[in-house]
């Protein structure tokens, strides 16, 4: 695996899409900042840290469902390890108008687009969620 931010959003869209309860991956600070916005958002119910059988730390996400219907519909990685994208906080896209939500890594750590307009903070954009 090169890059396991895209394989934690991959495991994140399969799970809403099959309709599970929960979906856990590899644990990271990263990853768990990148939790913490979607579950403030609303995206997902909670997200718990544990371990594995084998003694690894994993994060475990909690699926939210209304009406039988996936709350996170899509979720998709913007910059890759082959293609790093930045912008800066005047460039920072709007998701659906505003719909949905784009995930930056700053140097303030993981944060929604909205904060970073409101700081003033440019970064590399992570993902949109909608």
């Amino acid at each position: 695996m090169t890059d396991p931010i895209s394989d934690f959003l991959t495991r994140l869209r399969n799970a809403s899409k099959a309709g599970l309860a929960e979906c856990a991956a590899p644990h990271s600070k990263y990853k768990e900042g990148i939790a913490a916005i979607l579950k403030a958002e609303g995206y997902v119910s909670d997200y718990t840290t544990g371990s594995d059988t084998q003694g690894h730390k994993t994060l475990v996400v909690k699926m939210k469902y209304v009406d039988n219907a996936p709350v996170l519909t899509n979720i998709t990685r913007v910059s890759t390890p082959g293609r790093r994208l930045y912008c800066g906080y005047n460039e920072i896209p709007r998701v659906l108008n505003g719909l949905g939500i784009a995930i930056l890594s700053t140097s303030k750590g993981v944060l929604k687009d909205q904060d970073c307009r409101r700081e003033k903070l440019g970064g590399e954009l992570i993902c949109n969620v909608w």
